[in-house]
């Protein structure tokens, strides 16, 4: 079987998609002629008979139902590797690696980056979780073009859209704790029970101490989620984001034991680049999309209407 032109089967494509010769003539902005000559040039290639031509109106036969299902996915393919192909022609990144860390609120940034790589459906979104010392690693490291986790403002290396600000809250589970805690419960008094803390995914340990109490029992989890059901079901206590337990905090299912020897501690949440890696034009994009995604953000708190306190 001789070589088979790419011309021909697009015409195929388009007299079995459109019905006949003349729409497939029309579709493409061809001569009807010129189509048919393509069709039957195929056929004699492949030595099938793709139509029947003995009724009013043309249909394909088994063989050519079955050879158009198999044409349809090579002509995609073809077209997505054109574009392909055009787009790092125009120097458009293929890939975009984003890494989402643990403390971040992900049903926002999510909803955020299906909205903008919805604009750009040629760039695929390569997304990861890390936690603790993981998302800022894998930008060193440059595995990462973007990562959403705590801003380190002092590191001159990273560059920063601050988003928003969460407390970490230490709480309980009511019942958790076998005496009547108060606001200046010591980590003496809380060295005998389990603390739960995430897994670092960084290959390199963190010099930094997160709220950890020396000689305490620890249990590791994944992530944010899991530790919170962890604390939820008297299993542990633990640091928790504030945006993730405020329902839980309002009706008592979790108790926060902040004060003076727990105060907890404001981390500021941003979208974190490297300032030395090379950033292709979609992810420049991205970039300018989440700075007036922070300021829609903003405005959008601003003009929340102010809740009137509860008395105690």
């Amino acid at each position: 079987m001789d070589r088979i032109k790419l011309h021909d089967l697009r015409c195929f494509d388009a007299v079995a998609t459109e019905g006949s010769f003349q729409a497939a003539g029309t579709a493409l902005n061809r001569s009807h002629p010129s189509v048919f000559a393509a069709v039957a040039r195929l056929e004699q290639q492949l030595g099938l008979t793709l139509f029947d031509r003995s009724g009013y109106r043309i249909g394909l036969t088994d063989a050519g139902r079955t050879f158009h299902a198999r044409a349809q996915v090579t002509l995609r393919e073809l077209d997505l590797l054109r574009g392909y192909a055009e787009q790092l022609a125009g120097g458009e990144e293929v890939v975009l690696r984003i890494v989402i860390g643990d403390l971040c609120p992900r049903p926002p940034v999510l909803q955020m980056l299906s909205a903008f790589f919805a604009r750009y459906p040629n760039t695929r979104l390569h997304l990861e979780y890390e936690a603790v010392g993981g998302p800022l690693e894998r930008l060193i490291d440059d595995n990462a073009d973007l990562v959403f986790h705590r801003a380190e403002p002092s590191d001159p290396r990273f560059e920063q859209i601050r988003l928003s600000r969460t407390t970490m809250v230490p709480v309980v589970a009511p019942g958790f704790l076998p005496f009547a805690w108060t606001k200046k419960v010591t980590p003496e008094q809380m060295r005998p029970f389990a603390q739960c803390v995430i897994r670092d995914t960084a290959r390199r340990a963190s010099p930094e101490n997160f709220f950890l109490i020396e000689g305490a029992h620890q249990c590791s989890v994944p992530d944010q989620m899991m530790k919170k059901e962890l604390i939820l079901h008297r299993l542990a206590w633990g640091h928790l984001p504030a945006w993730l337990i405020e329902d839980e905090l309002r009706d008592g299912r979790l108790i926060s034991i902040a004060g003076p020897n727990f105060p907890g501690r404001e981390e500021n949440l941003a979208a974190v680049r490297h300032r030395q890696h090379s950033h292709g034009p979609v992810a420049e994009a991205l970039w300018l999309h989440l700075k007036g995604w922070r300021l829609a953000q903003r405005a959008g708190r601003a003009t929340r209407p102010v809740r009137a306190k509860r008395g105690r």
